[in-house]
């Protein structure tokens, strides 16, 4: 650690000492960005194991697609996750965040296994690489961009409100055409928020750097684009996906 006594200190030249936090700032960046995309990898990773062997194993057939009351447990339980680490995570520790977050990764694996009993694996591959590729250019830009996204939040929650709303009418009105308008909107919706919230993530850096937050940080800035990741794909799903 630099010592502001030390007259070696003025080896670096005049300015050398913010140059060297400017350094020690980016690196404790890039470190802290790392971490976020890390834990939504292996968040994104780990439901699609379970996912896998939940349906390959026939129990997602037998329990979501049949009676009781378990598959609406599984369907539900996930939005519980969110709800406890969104309202919850300045009262958790970051070991119990963190837990939290696998868990609720892996209860989505459960829940999500349905698709591969509705679409077939190919399908389902190929829509998830096309997610993963819009995913990575559309958070590189929103981690890049010089333009200030913060101002799109709003619109977006909004959009993402309005979203739900009229995808739990469609639910009655049971409309094709509805649907596939749904889906569009979707998609673009989750592909802003992407980039909205990768930049949101980058922001945050600078009021948690070297404090205890830092960990609880990278769980939700891992648990956002984990959101916005699985909407889109889910989105995408609907134009790309070929049923069984």
């Amino acid at each position: 650690m630099a010592n502001w006594s030390d007259p070696r200190s003025g080896v670096a030249g005049f300015g050398g000492t913010t140059v060297a936090r400017g350094e020690a700032f980016d690196a404790g960046l890039r470190s802290y960005m790392l971490s976020v995309y890390n834990y939504m990898a292996s968040g994104v990773l780990l439901t699609g194991i379970v996912a896998m062997l939940f349906a390959s194993s026939g129990l997602a057939a037998q329990i979501l697609m049949g009676p009781g009351i378990l598959k609406y447990v599984i369907m539900f339980a996930p939005l519980a996750f969110v709800m406890v680490l969104s309202f919850g995570i300045n009262r958790l520790s970051t070991v119990t965040a963190q837990a939290l977050y696998w868990a609720y990764a892996a209860v989505m694996g459960l829940s999500l296994s349905s698709i591969l009993l509705v679409y077939t694996g190919t399908s389902v591959a190929q829509t998830f690489f096309a997610t993963a590729a819009a995913f990575a250019g559309l958070s590189l830009w929103g981690y890049t961009t010089k333009k200030d996204l913060s101002g799109f939040g709003t619109f977006l929650i909004m959009g993402v409100v309005g979203l739900l709303v009229a995808s739990l009418i469609n639910l009655f009105m049971r409309s094709s055409a509805m649907d596939m308008v749904i889906s569009f909107i979707g998609v673009l919706l989750f592909a802003g928020l992407t980039a909205y919230d990768t930049q949101k993530i980058k922001s945050i850096y600078v009021h948690v750097a070297g404090t205890e937050m830092v960990g609880k940080s990278v769980v939700m800035g891992a648990l956002n684009l984990y959101l916005d990741f699985i909407n889109m794909f889910l989105f995408l799903l609907r134009f790309m996906g070929n049923r069984d």
